[in-house]
């Protein structure tokens, strides 16, 4: 039997990165898949890819900061496929202007906390009454290594990182009763869309002042850079009912670096 046969799996920020990953994953695990993203060309792209495999999928469009058209998301996954029992929360990211708390815009830390921490809140809050409604399920939400060692000079990114972990672990305590394990990746830098773009390929010389960086860290140490699948499997894993024991865990997927 497949890892997740005869789930419903809802996910955010499914048009890139990991959660594009996920959805191709999860589906060959015997998920039907709602992508949902706020850009419609890259999200249904992902929905047709996953149908293409021979999997089941719709998108749908969604802004995660507003909860209108999360509900209406979610409202649409429910009418297409009758439940959805797991959630994988992965919209987000950091700002290049974030900097020390003593120097940084407000509107850096405005942005952050509504895409970060807001939308994660949003997301959770319009998809677990589905889960509970289901029977049961997992949450699994994007955190980050920086949430448990800091990453200067990102202290807004830092704070809302570590209010994910600490929003996981109180939602887990709260809805064991019902049957759901929410947990939390910290993964560390990934080879996405939106780290290329911030740091260049690794190796490739270019105008980033950290694109060398990049490729030396990489020598030195292998695990410093990690791939969307690295990740991905973390989150079918946990997904899954191997974890079935895992609950209210923030689970390290940087290479070690929250370690030392």
């Amino acid at each position: 039997m497949k890892r997740l046969e005869g789930r419903v799996a809802f996910l955010v920020g499914g048009g890139a990165g990991i959660a594009k990953v996920c959805a191709t994953m999860f589906a060959r695990e015997g998920a039907k898949i709602i992508v949902t993203d706020i850009n419609a060309k890259t999200g249904q792209a992902t929905a047709d890819s996953v149908v293409a495999q021979g999997g089941e999928a719709i998108f749908v469009k969604m802004d995660v900061t507003v909860e209108k058209t999360v509900a209406a998301a979610v409202a649409a996954g429910v009418a297409k496929f009758g439940k959805i029992d797991t959630l994988f929360n992965s919209a987000g990211g950091s700002l290049p202007e974030d900097s020390p708390i003593d120097e940084v815009d407000m509107a850096v830390w405005d942005r952050t906390m509504v895409l970060d921490l807001k939308g994660t809140m949003i997301a959770c809050r319009q998809v677990i009454p589905q889960i509970v409604a289901a029977g049961g399920g997992a949450v699994v939400n994007m955190s980050s290594g920086a949430g448990l060692r800091g990453a200067n000079p990102a202290h807004i990114y830092t704070a809302a990182k570590g209010a994910i972990i600490s929003l996981t672990r109180t939602m887990a305590g709260s809805y064991a009763r019902n049957n759901i394990r929410v947990n939390c990746i910290c993964a560390g830098r990934t080879n996405t869309e939106r780290v290329r773009a911030t740091y260049g390929m690794p190796g490739k010389p270019g105008s980033a002042p950290d694109r060398q960086n990049v490729a030396e860290q990489l020598k030195t140490y292998p695990f410093w850079m990690g791939e969307p699948e690295d990740i991905a499997a973390v989150a079918l894993f946990l997904a899954s009912d191997e974890s079935r024991m895992i609950t209210g865990a923030a689970i390290p997927a940087d290479g070690g670096r929250s370690a030392y």
